[in-house]
């Protein structure tokens, strides 16, 4: 038997229709299922952010339903899925399927405009196309494939995977006959994990997509487990420092002004501070933000000191690092979850995301690159690889230091 969650007549957004009707004039009953548009200014629901996270929360869960349909061998009025994006207005129009368990992984959902679309705005339009990716399912039809992603995502190599390289073929095919500005990319956990790939792949093309990361994992840093904070806060530094930098200014040998394109992209993370998974990202930005408070310093001092450098020199010392992690971002806007949640299942959980919450919202961007010119970048680059060869030094001590410690420790319980 179906679980209430996966009924969208029992867990979904009804809420929406009755907010906004009742902003539009036409109150509505809170409890009937209307699946048409009928708004008269159909446009300016699109304009609210808590529609279209939840607009975009529910098309993920679709897929999550496909597949659980597929599972049951729920068909026909049975089926539970298509009501996660009727509501919405949108049809599906593409599985993706994965074909080494024949399981539904993604989707790709039009938009059905009313015949007459003349009350929309240009920037108040609906997206034309939603290419939506679910997480992981531990059933036994799709358990084998779902882990063996989580592996690949773990060791940076989720773009290697069969499912991700499907999952470009569509979102290219699509950018292809609608253009980037008509889609959007949404995802949770580790599907999130492949529409964050995909949408940097896309801007490395020159195309931004406006992009839904529901509790996107962030892999843990094993180093955590250290109980010594002095020696944890120097690797969290030396982090935030390799992963801000690194991210923002690689490929100088390849494009100089790759950093600025890259950086212009800001999807939507949308993240809860107990849910393990995902809130790394929350500590990432935090550090992000110290590192690049340090680097406004540093960039004037090293350019004092360093001015004779030759531009050969300064070229010959920038790093040659050809990719970056596939799950770190220059720029984000984070959306926390601020509400209780109890437990593992609500915090990563995607139904809290169609829900009336207390949210924390705030933009990161990677604003120092934007105004700085190439010879400052590089200057910055010089300042990241001065200070990644002192905080190696200062953590390998302390490293010995602390397993000394550790050793002597142990010694002592043995006697």
């Amino acid at each position: 038997m179906a679980s209430a969650r996966q009924n969208f007549g029992l867990s979904g957004p009804l809420e929406l229709t009755f907010v906004d009707c009742l902003v539009f004039g036409f109150p509505r009953e809170r409890s009937s299922i209307n699946l048409e548009v009928r708004s008269p200014d159909k446009g300016s629901q699109w304009k609210n952010s808590c529609h279209r996270r939840s607009v975009a929360a529910s098309l993920v869960q679709g897929v999550y339903i496909l597949e659980r349909d597929r599972q049951e061998k729920r068909q026909g009025r049975h089926a539970l899925a298509p009501p996660w994006w009727d509501f919405f207005n949108f049809q599906l129009i593409r599985k993706l399927v994965d074909n080494a368990d024949q399981s539904i992984f993604g989707a790709v959902y039009e938009f059905r405009f009313p015949p007459s679309d003349d009350n929309y705005q240009l920037d108040q339009k609906p997206p034309r196309y939603i290419i939506a990716f679910r997480g992981t399912i531990i059933k036994p039809g799709t358990r084998s494939q779902d882990l063996k992603l989580g592996l690949q995502f773990v060791r940076d190599r989720l773009q290697q995977s069969s499912r991700f390289k499907l999952a470009m073929e569509a979102v290219q095919s699509t950018v292809f006959f609608a253009g980037c500005t008509n889609i959007w990319l949404a995802g949770h956990s580790m599907g999130s994990a492949i529409a964050l790939l995909a949408g940097k792949n896309m801007v490395k093309m020159g195309g931004f997509i406006e992009t839904y990361l529901f509790n996107p994992p962030f892999p843990t840093d094993p180093l955590e487990q250290i109980k010594n904070q002095k020696l944890k806060h120097g690797v969290r530094f030396a982090s935030a420092i390799t992963a801000g930098v690194a991210v923002a200014l690689s490929g100088h040998r390849q494009r100089a002004q790759m950093d600025d394109s890259f950086a212009g992209w800001v999807p939507y993370l949308f993240l809860n501070p107990s849910d393990p998974l995902s809130a790394g990202y929350i500590r990432y930005f935090k550090q992000r933000e110290k590192m690049m408070k340090i680097a406004h310093g540093a960039i004037a001092r090293f350019a004092k000191q360093n001015s004779s450098l030759s531009g050969r020199s300064q070229f010959s010392v920038a790093r040659g690092r050809e990719s970056e992690a596939s799950h770190l971002l220059p720029s984000a806007y984070l959306i926390i979850n601020l509400s209780s949640t109890k437990g593992f299942n609500q915090a990563h959980g995607i139904h809290q995301w169609w829900k009336n919450m207390d949210c924390d919202f705030k933009l990161h961007q990677f604003r120092l690159l934007l105004s700085m010119s190439l010879r400052e970048r590089l200057l910055l680059d010089l300042v990241y690889d001065k200070r990644i060869m002192e905080q190696a030094s200062v953590l390998a001590k302390a490293n010995m230091n602390h397993n000394k410690d550790q050793f002597k420790s142990k010694e002592l319980d043995m006697d």
